[in-house]
C-alpha cells in the first residue's frame, strides 16, 4: 500500500487495516519515497517448559550446579582447564 502525509493524517484507519493484513505501507511525500512501514512480527507464544535448560536440577541426585553444567555445555571463555 502507498499513502502519502495527508493519508497519514485523515486515513490512518485504512493504513492500521493494512499492516493488520501484514502488508507494507510506503510513505510518499510529493509522490517520492520517503519510508516504509513495516508491521511488527508476533511473539512467538513460547512456554517455559520449552525452553532447552528447563529442569536441569529435576534429577534425583544433585551432581553438578547450573554453573559446572553450563560451563560443560559452552566450555571455558579462555580455553581454560
Amino acid at each position: 500500500m502507498e499513502a502519502s502525509i495527508i493519508d497519514l493524517r485523515y486515513k490512518m484507519k485504512d493504513i492500521l487495516k493494512a499492516l493488520n493484513r501484514k502488508e507494507n505501507v510506503k510513505i510518499l511525500y510529493h509522490g517520492k519515497e520517503k519510508g516504509i512501514i513495516i508491521p511488527l512480527k508476533e511473539r512467538s507464544k513460547k512456554k517455559v517448559m520449552d525452553y532447552h535448560f528447563y529442569g536441569m536440577y529435576k534429577k534425583d541426585n544433585y551432581e553438578q550446579t547450573v554453573a559446572q553444567q553450563i560451563h560443560s555445555l559452552r566450555g571455558g571463555r579462555y580455553n581454560d582447564i
